[in-house]
């Protein structure tokens, strides 16, 4: 699990660049913020994730179809998760495919901001 928060981090910490894709060296996440996050007890509130705010909450809750809807830190975890794969082909998605996977993800959900943290 510790590597979904270091990427978890990574998502939400950067500003929208130029170049798109995830890109784990613009991580923002200070050393202490990531242990305190590690170290606490997850409530399933999204606000408790480092970086997102109210309009990202408000974002991953918009969707047509309710199994669409991420409300909480458990579904957002359990998305991250389902993008693991495998890919079309029955293959094994290696870890930066994953991790752009989730970045576009994020995009797509209108999330401009914040996704490579």
């Amino acid at each position: 699990m510790c590597v979904f928060f270091e990427f978890l981090f990574s998502i939400f910490q950067i500003l929208k660049a130029d170049v798109a894709g995830y890109d784990p060296k613009r991580s923002r996440v200070s050393d202490d913020r990531m242990t305190e996050f590690q170290r606490s007890k997850l409530t399933g509130d999204l606000s408790e994730v480092p970086g997102i705010g109210p309009a990202a909450i408000k974002k991953l809750a918009d969707a047509e179809n309710d199994d669409d809807k991420i409300t909480n830190t458990f579904q957002l975890i359990g998305k991250f998760l389902m993008l693991k794969g495998p890919d079309e082909d029955g293959n094994k998605v290696e870890t930066r495919e994953h991790m752009e996977k989730f970045w576009y993800f994020l995009q797509e959900k209108g999330i401009s901001s914040h996704r490579s943290g």
